[in-house]
């Protein structure tokens, strides 16, 4: 069982609370969610009225019915919502972390030079990638084929193809979310020196 001391009581009715709110948006009665993680009705229906103990082995099969994790099910609301980014001036980047995923990061920069003419400068490393032009045109040179991204058109790609993202007709603005492993590539990639400009 979950110890259950004065601390864990907000804890304990904001758990109850999600395993609620969850099944309700999933649009499951009790009989329902109760079928699909092996419970009572009736427990389950204790459990979410508070009536019942939280035990472990029920919160991770009821996490699974309910298509998630139980560290979602349990975390508890951080003070530090807001954050601010990292300013790379000399790449004209802003670089946010996601708390969740240390190794994700989101990456806003202003594009103003074409793509590289030069296949050799185009860039390949592990990881994928996922950009969307929030103003202007931008030119994705995946492998040998060369992708033009409107605002508000957005790519996906593995990054082991060469690739390198360039303006065309004036700046333009991306947004960017790295995996861990294209992050790192970039972040090698930028103690090499000048290089392409960075998907």
């Amino acid at each position: 069982m979950l110890p259950m001391t004065q601390e864990d009581g907000d804890l304990d009715s904001l758990v109850r609370k999600r395993l609620r709110a969850l099944r309700v948006a999933q649009g499951w009665s009790l009989e329902e969610l109760a079928k699909r993680a092996n419970l009572s009705q009736s427990s389950l229906s204790r459990i979410e009225n508070g009536q019942r103990r939280l035990a472990l082995d029920q919160l991770v099969t009821l996490a699974r019915a309910l298509d998630t994790t139980l560290d979602q099910l349990v975390e508890t609301a951080t003070d530090d919502v807001v954050t601010s980014p990292t300013v790379d001036a000399a790449h004209g980047r802003m670089r946010w972390s996601i708390k969740a995923d240390p190794g994700m990061s989101v990456v806003r920069q202003r594009l103003t030079e074409p793509p590289p003419v030069n296949p050799a400068r185009m860039r390949a490393h592990p990881g994928r990638e996922w950009l969307v032009v929030l103003s202007g045109t931008a030119i994705l040179m995946l492998g040998h084929r060369r992708l033009r991204l409107e605002t508000n058109q957005a790519a996906e790609f593995p990054t082991m193809m060469p690739h390198a993202v360039g303006t065309e007709g004036g700046p333009c603005e991306i947004l960017g979310i790295f995996d861990r492993d294209a992050r790192r590539g970039h972040q090698r990639d930028d103690a090499d020196g000048p290089q392409s400009p960075p998907a």
